[in-house]
């Protein structure tokens, strides 16, 4: 009787695990329509292909190196297909450490979930070198982010590793639930190292210092691209509680789906009320990165605040985010769609507010742990950008950059009929 328990836990377990992948896959999408409706129509092909081909690359070097270095684990490399023997490994783990103590699913399905967080991580990257970076520069750096940098931080975080074997971030107080630092803020890291040597837009600012804005082409694109990415979330963090099949699991699936929503819609009056104040109308670019920035906030403690408690933080959220892309403006960093301020700023801030709800997190721990991630990344992640522009080079063009980037790297146009 046990034994059969236990497997329909096992079945709902793996089908919740691969259903929230699947959500998390669709953030795909979400990226993608919101870095092409907020560029320029001259790039939006190769803001396509750049998407779709890092999403397929993320896919393959973590097959082939990411999650072994990240959990040790070469099952896949080393060609066990093993359905009947996982169900029977899982049973025995649960038999000793009591049934319901732990996580069960396939390994297949916590493959496929952690894959397409590496996708989300390299996404942020995208929309932050957008509109001047070459594309196969840009692809070169995937493989090595995807592969190598992106896991080796996993692996001192949810992996369980010690960093370098120095300290271990578990046992300091650092906890990331579903991924503010260890996915949000590591891919603005490694955006920010790009975007430092890559340079602002042509046009971008002035010789007198002044900030020219240069609008997105299809704004109703970039909304959709929010809507689906505030969907997707929830798939990104009810799929981190890891299972669903007891009442516990249940109630807390329950209460993340719960608080990402609600910070979500904090963040964005959050960002819409300061938008205002400030330019004394409605900002729509605003409202959504304040949507955003709420989702990236909850996202490293959404099990513990109350719903009221995650609506204050996303409003704050919202907040900061404003703030962050205005500042960096001022200081000439030009990321077309805030995907640094979203995921790099506001991803701290999510890390930093954890201790007030989680007391097994404590304020050290979470800083130690942010420092570790973002200086990591972003100083590998320099070392592979210089070393990609001093052989390919990084950049196009200035005639290409005013030609747009789907002339120089694709060849075609979205929209050629549009086209004199």
């Amino acid at each position: 009787m046990q034994s059969q328990i236990f497997e329909l836990q096992y079945a709902i377990d793996t089908f919740y695990f691969l259903m929230c992948g699947a959500l998390v896959m669709w953030m795909a999408a979400g990226f993608t329509m919101l870095e092409a409706g907020l560029v320029r129509s001259k790039n939006t092909v190769e803001i396509l292909t750049k998407n779709i081909s890092l999403f397929a690359v993320a896919c393959i070097m973590y097959m082939v190196c990411g999650y072994a270095i990240m959990y040790g684990d070469e099952l896949f490399l080393s060609g066990i297909a093993g359905g009947e023997r996982l169900v029977t490994d899982a049973l025995a783990a649960s038999t000793e450490n009591g049934f319901g103590g732990d996580s069960v699913y396939s390994k297949a399905s916590d493959f496929f979930f952690q894959v397409v967080f590496v996708a989300t991580c390299m996404s942020i990257v995208s929309g932050a070198v957008a509109e001047r970076m070459k594309l196969w520069a840009f692809l070169l750096f995937a493989v090595v982010m995807t592969g190598f940098i992106y896991p080796m931080e996993g692996s001192w975080t949810w992996g369980g590793q010690d960093v370098f074997g120095l300290y271990s971030l578990s046992e300091i107080g650092f906890s990331d639930f579903a991924g503010s630092g260890i996915v949000h803020m590591a891919g603005a890291a490694a955006a920010l190292a790009g975007v430092l040597l890559l340079g602002a837009r042509k046009g971008k600012y002035g010789s007198r210092g002044e900030i020219r804005a240069i609008p997105g082409a299809n704004l109703p694109l970039a909304a959709l691209g929010t809507l689906i990415l505030w969907m997707g979330w929830f798939g990104f963090n009810g799929g981190s509680v890891l299972k669903l099949g007891d009442i516990a699991s249940a109630n807390t699936v329950a209460m993340v789906f719960l608080n990402t929503n609600a910070a979500a819609a904090g963040g964005a009056i959050g960002s819409l009320l300061l938008a205002r104040l400030i330019f004394g109308k409605a900002d729509l670019t605003m409202l959504l990165n304040g949507a955003l920035a709420g989702l990236v906030a909850i996202t490293a403690e959404p099990s513990t605040p109350s719903a009221l408690q995650a609506t204050l933080f996303g409003f704050i959220a919202g907040l900061i985010v404003v703030i962050s892309i205005l500042a960096l403006d001022r200081i000439k960093i030009d990321d077309p769609v805030g995907a640094i301020s979203v995921h790099g700023v506001v991803g701290l801030f999510g890390l930093l507010i954890v201790p007030i709800t989680n007391s097994a997190a404590t304020f050290i721990g979470q800083l130690v742990g942010a420092l570790t991630i973002f200086a990591w990344v972003y100083i590998v992640s320099l070392i592979v950008w210089v070393i990609i522009k001093a052989t390919i080079g990084l950049r196009i063009s200035e005639e290409e950059e005013y030609e747009g980037a789907d002339i120089a790297e694709c060849g075609m146009e979205a929209y050629p009929e549009f086209v004199i």
